[in-house]
């Protein structure tokens, strides 16, 4: 009997980070946030420049492809814990996979109201 391959990649690592992005900014938006501030958020956590990140959602680069070029990772993203989509983020063990829920706790965060300097570790 075959065995099952363990080393299969999950899905969303081939998906293009600008087909997500905007579901980013409308969550944002429809919370009365920013798409401003979303990519305040991305340019924390990853360390892109706004030309970078242009230029990402401009070539379709994917989301694995997204976070193994980051510039620099904020260290303090270390800090972000919680529930995402059911999962605690401290216990996701896949560490791309974290990456991903990093950002899509962020953003939970910004659309319930939490305010940036919170949602960036400032304080």
């Amino acid at each position: 009997m075959k065995q099952p391959d363990t080393t299969k990649k999950h899905r969303i690592f081939s998906i293009s980070f600008a087909s997500v992005y905007p579901h980013y900014v409308t969550k944002a938006e429809k919370k009365g946030r920013t798409k401003a501030e979303v990519d305040e958020i991305i340019r924390w956590l990853t360390g892109y420049s706004d030309a970078q990140l242009a230029a990402i959602l401009k070539d379709g680069t994917d989301f694995e492809t997204f976070y193994t070029r980051a510039p620099k990772l904020n260290p303090a993203r270390a800090q972000i814990t919680g529930m995402i989509c059911g999962v605690r983020i401290e216990q996701i063990e896949d560490p791309l996979m974290k990456e991903l829920r990093y950002l899509d706790k962020l953003i939970d965060e910004l659309a319930k109201g939490r305010p940036m300097e919170k949602i960036l570790r400032k304080g």
